[in-house]
């Protein structure tokens, strides 16, 4: 299955889960898809486990390959595999663009590290899953500085999390740390995940 390229307000309505994480989707049109407010059948124990899986791979805007293999390497680390699995999905490179206020999506993101723009200790990478570990910088190209995203993103209201920092004056970011769970994506379950491809 390849990345979705939808849109991902109506999946947010679907699921009842806002894949921005700024509550937008789900404002305007708080019921899914094609409801308008009927009640819809309590969901299975399947239903439950898929609903919270599409959740994170829809936010993160990977494909069911990438996924599933992020899932199975979480699988071979010490500690909890469901917080694992996140923290691995969290410290890929789009995501951290995305968390150092580079760009307003994580599509956006994304588009950047593809097109070569973004720097990882002063080498290009252009690889959005490649995964950064604590300590690492991240910094645009110079000429792509002035890109509109790039300062649009910038310049909207922005709430940076603790595990990333980014300096204005340097023009550059650095991933500090791999985050605590209660640090990001506090609405989801990772245990449904781990129970869906433990079927």
């Amino acid at each position: 299955m390849s990345r979705f390229t939808g849109s991902t307000w109506k999946v947010s309505r679907r699921l009842g889960f806002s894949i921005s994480e700024t509550g937008k989707e789900l404002k305007k049109r708080p019921y899914a898809p094609g409801q308008h407010g009927k009640r819809r059948s309590k969901p299975s124990d399947y239903g439950l486990q898929l609903a919270e899986k599409q959740k994170v791979r829809f936010t993160y805007g990977v494909s069911e390959k990438q996924f599933h293999k992020t899932f199975l390497e979480a699988r071979q680390l010490t500690g909890v595999h469901g917080e694992n699995f996140l923290k691995l999905l969290e410290s890929r490179l789009d995501n951290v663009v995305y968390r150092l206020g580079l760009a307003k999506t994580r599509s956006q993101a994304r588009q950047l590290v593809n097109h070569g723009h973004i720097l990882v200790d002063g080498k290009k990478v252009d690889i959005p899953s490649y995964r950064l570990q604590p300590g690492q910088t991240i910094a645009l190209k110079e000429k792509s500085q002035s890109l509109k995203i790039v300062v649009e993103a910038l310049e909207s209201q922005f709430n940076p999390v603790d595990y990333v920092n980014y300096d204005k004056d340097k023009k550059s970011g650095t991933f500090v740390r791999y985050p605590e769970r209660n640090e990001f994506l506090s609405e989801v379950n990772e245990q449904l995940i781990v129970e869906f491809y433990n079927r």
